[in-house]
């Protein structure tokens, strides 16, 4: 059996043998997610903000800490390429089409 997510096939004579195969959408999204493109740290706080959360809230569902999303908020650092940057960037995007005001004033 093929899971065409995970790119596995599964062995069905009974065991449990799993073996990779190679996907190449999975891993043309894993280049693709590598690079998320972020928003501009000018808009990265008000948007968090505009959605009423707090730094931790989002610390804590990307699995980092606090001051990392205050720095990626500064600009001080950027996510290093991988899920973490990947999540944050579909988040700021998510939050970025619920609150387009907070774009449209950084623009003026």
């Amino acid at each position: 059996m093929h899971d065409h997510n995970s790119g596995i096939f599964r062995g069905s004579a009974g065991g449990e043998e799993v073996t990779p195969v190679h996907n190449p959408v999975a891993s043309v999204d894993a280049l693709l997610d590598a690079h998320a493109p972020l928003l501009p740290t000018s808009v990265r706080g008000p948007l968090r903000r505009a959605a009423g959360l707090t730094q931790r809230q989002v610390a804590d569902k990307l699995g980092v800490q606090p001051l990392s999303v205050k720095r990626w908020e500064s600009g001080a650092v950027e996510p290093r390429a991988g899920l973490k940057r990947t999540a944050y960037s579909r988040l700021l995007q998510g939050l970025a089409q619920r609150h387009p005001e907070v774009i449209i004033s950084r623009q003026s």
